[in-house]
């Protein structure tokens, strides 16, 4: 048997009362889902680990299995691994958003969804005006970068952009946790007011600025790591002979190379809702021809959660069920050896909050054949009364891997 995991990111939500009450899983049209909910089995994942952040590099490690405090580095390791920098022991390596800051605000976390080609641009300067033997910027994706500082400490407390949406970015610069860290925290704080010297005088900024558009205006550094020791799937689970994940983030590619799997690039695939559904359908199909296990991750409907835009986020939902879901079990349900299909999100990104919380979420596992419990739709409600009960740690990509 086969396997794939198909991950809405952020997809669960909390209920809205302009919405009848209904969370937006229960009020999206998912025909896809809830038929492959009711002939499988639900239930609920704890994907946050105690004493963890809900992020999406957190919730994803968790949803593969991983021990979360043994491996856990932060998400600039894991883009480092994305984008080929091949960190060495003392490199401390650093999520590094471009940002958008007006007056003592920071706007937003994505610099309105910058896109890579413009701030590709921003970090070669950047590096040109900051970097030095110790200080390296390095290109991501749209607003994610990366920054490593050789000899950093670690032990930082870092607010991720996105959690801060329109509050001071002042009271939210970086501070450290030890006395030994108080240099690194220093130094990456002068990074930040220095970038926004340099970012505002830049031609591409005041143009966007011309055109109504939001500055990239500064940068803000986060989730600081050291390389981690992560073991590939394949030992934990020697039925993945072949592994691959596609994804347009950064992060979940950077996972997917330390988890031993190959990254297939989806041309036309955002990250956004405009991301390429159905070339992301078809090329889980394609894989799925050659690999035991697939790992097929959609990030439109966090990003919808973020900017708090209820009627986009049910969007991205509908488009994940009809342009992503169905067009997978179409082509799988009748093959020879029969897919295994798990559908969740990793955690929620509730569009009143605008940000993740670490409230376990709703999953269901279908495959041929399976004995199916009781639940007739997939959402948050329903799953709870689902046959898996909760799941914790590595319990689901234990009993997931474990159908053959």
């Amino acid at each position: 048997m086969k396997h794939l995991i198909i991950l809405g990111d952020g997809m669960a939500d909390w209920a809205v009362p302009s919405l009848e009450g209904k969370t937006l899983l229960q009020y999206s049209h998912t025909p896809y889902m809830d038929k492959l909910a009711l002939m499988g089995r639900t239930g609920i994942l704890k994907t946050i680990a105690d004493g963890f952040h809900p992020g999406s590099e957190v919730a994803n490690m968790s949803v593969m299995g991983y021990d979360l405090p043994t491996v856990y580095e932060g998400r600039g390791v894991l883009e480092a691994a994305s984008i080929g920098v091949d960190l060495e022991t003392d490199d401390m390596a650093m999520r590094c958003n471009l940002v958008c800051i007006e007056g003592d605000l920071l706007k937003n976390h994505s610099a309105g969804h910058i896109a890579t080609e413009e701030a590709d641009q921003l970090i070669r300067f950047l590096d040109k005006e900051l970097g030095n033997e110790s200080i390296r910027f390095y290109t991501g994706v749209q607003y994610r970068h990366l920054l490593v500082v050789k000899g950093g400490n670690k032990h930082l407390a870092c607010v991720p952009p996105h959690d801060v949406p329109l509050q001071p970015f002042r009271p939210n610069l970086v501070k450290s946790l030890s006395a030994d860290a108080e240099p690194t925290a220093q130094l990456l704080n002068r990074l930040i007011l220095k970038s926004q010297e340099l970012l505002a005088r830049h031609p591409l900024n005041q143009r966007r600025v011309a055109e109504g558009k939001d500055a990239a205006n500064s940068i803000w550094p986060w989730s600081p790591g050291y390389r981690p020791k992560m073991e590939p799937l394949a030992t934990k689970y020697p039925q993945i002979k072949e592994g691959s994940v596609i994804t347009a983030v950064d992060l979940i590619r950077g996972i997917g190379r330390y988890a031993g799997l190959r990254c297939i690039d989806v041309e036309g695939a955002t990250g956004l809702y405009n991301t390429n559904y159905e070339g992301k359908a078809q090329a889980a199909i394609d894989a799925l021809r050659t690999d035991d296990f697939v790992y097929l991750h959609i990030e439109a409907s966090d990003e919808a959660g973020h900017e708090g835009d209820v009627a986009l986020k049910i969007k991205t939902i509908e488009y994940l069920d009809q342009r992503v879901i169905k067009p997978i079990y179409e082509a799988v349900k009748d093959w020879e050896e029969a897919v295994a299909i798990a559908v969740l999100p990793d955690h929620p990104t509730p569009c009143e909050l605008r940000t993740h919380t670490s409230t376990p979420i709703p999953f269901f596992i279908y495959y041929p054949g399976i004995e199916p419990d009781f639940v007739q739709t997939y959402d948050e409600v329903a799953c709870r009364q689902g046959g898996y009960g909760m799941l914790d740690k590595d319990q689901f990509m234990n009993l997931f891997m474990s159908y053959k």
